[in-house]
């Protein structure tokens, strides 16, 4: 095995029962998803076929001459004929669509900028047009993020998504808890691929010290939850509400916190030889009914 190069039965790696038990576990909400959308599992076999060639060629075999197509079917259990036919197919694009991007970045300066802000620290109701005294405005900030879309259109979609509303006054109303793509667009895909991908990757990472060095950590990532089982119905919708206040209010924090050392410190230019890293941080709740045991 080439220097740098790590094989799924290095020592320290998990056990394959309990692997196997803990994979089908997490995988059953996500085939249950691929199901109802229509997704068959050849279609699903096919890509994973591919995505093991890729990581194995791309992340765990990091001597470049270790690549080889004997190599890669020894990791991966795909023929080798497949691996040389999946070497020379297109990849898909992961690139974030151009809205969730604009909307993200204008939404995070309209709740953490002091000047979007109203004196309690709330998003502030504005004006849809720029004001003659050059104040906070609807239009300035849309324009402070991107000039490839006029605000009309961003305000036209984010009225039809319901994340905003238009007042007596004719201002602009922040729906600070209706920021979420409709079912279905790309939009709500990206994020459903990202937010889950990087809590995956920060579990794995945890359980596979190896992992963990590779990101740069010297300790697990945070990952924690708070869980309660047999509650009343009250009690639950008491608990997701009170998680769900709290969730807003850090997230909310950290975003100030955020923008507030940019805006002191700037970004790392784009082009520019220093390292740079980025950073997601997700809060997740859920809640299901508990299936009667027999006899209950």
């Amino acid at each position: 095995m080439a220097p740098g190069d790590r094989d799924a039965g290095e020592p320290g790696a998990q056990d394959g029962a309990a692997l196997l038990r803990a994979l089908r576990r997490l995988l059953r909400p996500l085939v249950r998803f691929l199901v109802r959308s229509g997704i068959t599992f050849p279609v699903l076999a096919d890509l994973l076929r591919v995505l093991y060639v890729e990581v194995v060629t791309e992340d765990l075999l990091s001597d470049p001459r270790s690549r080889t197509d004997s190599r890669v079917s020894l990791l991966t259990g795909v023929h080798r004929k497949e691996i040389r036919r999946l070497r020379t197919a297109g990849e898909d694009s992961e690139e974030a669509p151009p809205l969730v991007t604009v909307s993200s970045q204008i939404i995070g300066r309209w709740l953490g900028l002091p000047a979007y802000a109203t004196p309690a620290g709330g998003p502030a109701p504005l004006p849809r047009t720029a004001a003659p005294d050059g104040g906070a405005s609807f239009e300035a900030l849309v324009a402070s993020v991107t000039t490839d879309l006029r605000p009309r259109t961003v305000l036209d979609d984010w009225l039809q998504q319901g994340i905003v509303t238009i007042d007596a006054e004719d201002r602009v109303r922040l729906n600070v808890g209706a920021f979420l793509p409709r079912p279905g667009r790309s939009e709500q895909l990206f994020y459903f691929a990202r937010n889950l991908h990087d809590h995956l990757a920060a579990a794995a990472a945890n359980l596979t010290p190896s992992e963990g060095a590779q990101a740069g950590r010297a300790a697990p990532f945070l990952d924690r939850s708070v869980h309660y089982d047999r509650l009343s119905p009250d009690l639950a919708a008491r608990l997701e509400a009170a998680g769900r206040e709290g969730a807003q209010r850090l997230l909310l924090e950290i975003n100030r916190l955020a923008l507030t050392a940019l805006e002191a410190e700037g970004e790392v230019p784009a082009g520019s030889d220093l390292p740079t890293r980025r950073v997601n941080l997700g809060i997740y709740l859920y809640a299901e009914d508990e299936p009667r045991k027999p006899g209950a």
